[in-house]
């Protein structure tokens, strides 16, 4: 007498519930994931304020300016060919590349500020000036409590 081998395999309705499971994983991990993005985006600019800051202040130290808005950011980067050319520029520059913001653009600089000697900020994610949420403007001189 000849025996069958036997296949296994899952069953139609293992594999429903095991997709059942799995939305409602989804469905109650990606909203405490999307939430805690944008105050992890937002916290990462503020880090990024303060280490744009200590290297103006090292630029500051040794130039007695802070470079101006033309100069920009790219200044703390490779010494600035427009005027003034700073005269005590560090080999290797002030820090290793431009600063981009979490949505992958560079942060602005204004120097002279209009709420201090520089201006930092970053136009959140949607690149565009004013907005709430994600797409809300973020700048040097706001508390990050207030966000």
């Amino acid at each position: 007498m000849k025996l069958q081998a036997r296949q296994t395999g899952f069953s139609l309705i293992e594999i429903m519930v095991v997709l059942v499971i799995m939305g409602l994983l989804v469905g109650i991990v990606a909203p405490n994931v999307i939430g805690n993005l944008k105050k992890a985006n937002t916290q990462r600019v503020f880090a990024d304020f303060k280490n744009i800051e200590s290297a103006l202040q090292m630029y500051r130290l040794d130039n007695y300016v802070y470079p101006n808005s033309e100069q920009g950011l790219v200044s703390l980067v490779e010494k600035p060919s427009l005027d003034p050319v700073p005269r005590k520029y560090r080999d290797g520059g002030y820090v290793s590349k431009t600063p981009i913001d979490p949505w992958g653009r560079e942060y602005l600089y204004l120097s002279p500020g209009e709420s201090h000697e520089y201006d930092i900020f970053t136009y959140g994610a949607d690149g565009v000036p004013g907005g709430e949420g994600e797409n809300a403007d973020i700048n040097n001189w706001t508390n990050p409590e207030e966000l």
